[in-house]
């Protein structure tokens, strides 16, 4: 079994029906190969409200985002927190969350698994 070794931007964004303006939503997980979390990078234009607003109750996964470039604010819990290049923030399942950008563009790396499961991938995600 070999180094699996790509490129952020040699991964190709999603671009079907679901796509959203000012998101570039590229499936990392399925382009490694990775088979044991969840795994996407997350390109989000300055001034992008288009993050959809979601938790994860039922299906119980944590997710932590990485900032690699730019900056951006999560709100979750009626809060906002500024995000910048190097941060990292675990959000909860149960906690209801939002990434939006103002006057830059942000690059995460969101991961996401469930404790004390293990991982299986969302068909709707299958590449």
């Amino acid at each position: 079994m070999g180094i699996d070794h790509k490129n952020v931007t040699e991964i190709a964004h999603y671009q079907g029906e679901h796509a959203i303006p000012k998101i570039r939503f590229r499936p990392a997980r399925a382009a490694l190969g990775v088979s044991a979390w969840g795994m996407n990078v997350l390109e989000l234009d300055a001034g992008c409200e288009g993050y959809p607003e979601h938790d994860h109750a039922s299906d119980g996964q944590e997710e932590l985002y990485v900032v690699l470039e730019g900056e951006a604010v999560l709100v979750a819990g009626g809060e906002e927190r500024p995000l910048r290049k190097g941060d990292m923030v675990r959000v909860p399942p149960e906690l209801k969350r939002k990434i939006v950008t103002r006057g830059s563009a942000v690059t995460l790396l969101a991961i996401g698994g469930t404790p004390g499961k293990a991982y299986a991938p969302d068909p709707r995600m299958a590449t």
